[in-house]
């Protein structure tokens, strides 16, 4: 995308919100956050929630961003700017338990709702983009694996953390009724178990919940690990960020049929790693709560408000409908049998 300089722009209104590139450049300016002249900013992509920009200021680079009212999908989803301070303050929070795990904070603007991070440069390569290109370590696995158990473990009935993460609203208005209650009125034989979860995960009060951790949000170089875009932190059931994650690695694994057992072999160890990684806490509950998650976010990808771009065709569409419509009402929650059995159903294909 184009790059704005700062010299082409007419400052006028620099607290519009959400802001555009020239509107950010001069709101930078005015701050003292930028110095040179010929500073610059380009719009980054990848995400549907928050305005992301990279600013260049001399040999100086960071990235800055501002939560957005409306997400920028098919569907009407609306969800409070005011994320961005949960998103900062997460960010903070876990480069404290894990430093380097997350981009290191520059600054936060709370009047106009953005912060500015640490830019993170071509050494770090996209986990997503990788694994949809077949590149499947199981290392990379291991390390996503091990730093969600961190998180929880540290977190883990810290009445401070929850005190700070009381943000059930936010968590409800992007993961709870765009994935569960949305898939579940489609689904009307299914909807009283989602509307059931939903009830019992906002209820529900055990550790530091990130929300969206998935290979997008996930970026790794020789030294580090680096887990992006916190704006969804909750303080609630770390099963929904293990199920979230198994759930990106089954979806890809129905993709990509060449790569098919190193996807399933990834998810194996994910489940293993983080079973590991928190072996005092893990307990049969725990996996069962993974487990109905799971098969609830695989369907919530096909048929809530935020579908997964890659699954396109209709009959892998009715393969995830077909397997979770049995596992669901069947009370078939184990990990163990979950996987097992969608094994199974892919190699019907």
């Amino acid at each position: 995308m184009e790059s704005v300089y700062y010299r082409e722009v007419a400052c006028e209104s620099p607290k519009q919100m959400p802001m555009d590139a020239h509107t950010l450049l001069c709101h930078l300016r005015e701050s003292g956050r930028i110095r040179s002249s010929d500073a610059a900013v380009i719009p980054l992509t990848g995400g549907v929630s928050s305005g992301i920009w990279l600013v260049t200021d001399g040999s100086n680079r960071f990235v800055v961003k501002q939560a957005l009212p409306r997400l920028k999908v098919a569907a009407e989803w609306f969800a409070d700017p005011a994320r961005n301070r949960i998103e900062h303050d997460c960010l903070a929070y876990l480069d404290r338990i894990t430093p380097g795990s997350v981009p290191r904070i520059l600054f936060h603007d709370a009047e106009a709702g953005l912060f500015g991070m640490e830019f993170l440069d071509e050494s770090f390569a996209n986990w997503k983009t990788e694994l949809l290109r077949g590149a499947a370590r199981e290392e990379d696995a291991a390390r996503a694996a091990q730093l969600t158990a961190r998180i929880h473990r540290a977190s883990w009935s810290d009445a401070e953390v929850q005190s700070r993460f009381q943000t059930w609203p936010n968590f409800f208005a992007l993961r709870v009724e765009p994935y569960l209650l949305t898939t579940g009125s489609r689904h009307p034989k299914l909807r009283p178990m989602f509307e059931e979860e939903a009830e019992r995960l906002g209820q529900t009060t055990l550790a530091l919940v990130h929300g969206d951790f998935s290979p997008k949000n996930i970026l790794r170089s020789r030294e580090r690990l680096v887990l992006l875009d916190c704006e969804v932190a909750w303080f609630g059931d770390p099963a929904f960020d293990v199920a979230f994650l198994l759930n990106h690695l089954f979806l890809k694994a129905l993709h990509l049929p060449a790569w098919r057992e190193d996807l399933l072999g990834l998810a194996s160890v994910c489940r293993s790693e983080y079973r590991r990684a928190l072996a005092d806490r893990f307990d049969e509950g725990l996996n069962l709560r993974i487990g109905r998650l799971l098969l609830m976010l695989m369907l919530a990808r096909m048929d809530g408000k935020s579908p997964v771009e890659y699954i396109t065709v209709e009959r892998n569409k009715s393969l995830v409908r077909d397997f979770v419509g049995t596992m669901l009402p069947a009370s078939t929650f184990a990990l163990e049998e979950i996987a097992s059995g969608w094994r199974r159903s892919l190699a019907t294909l």
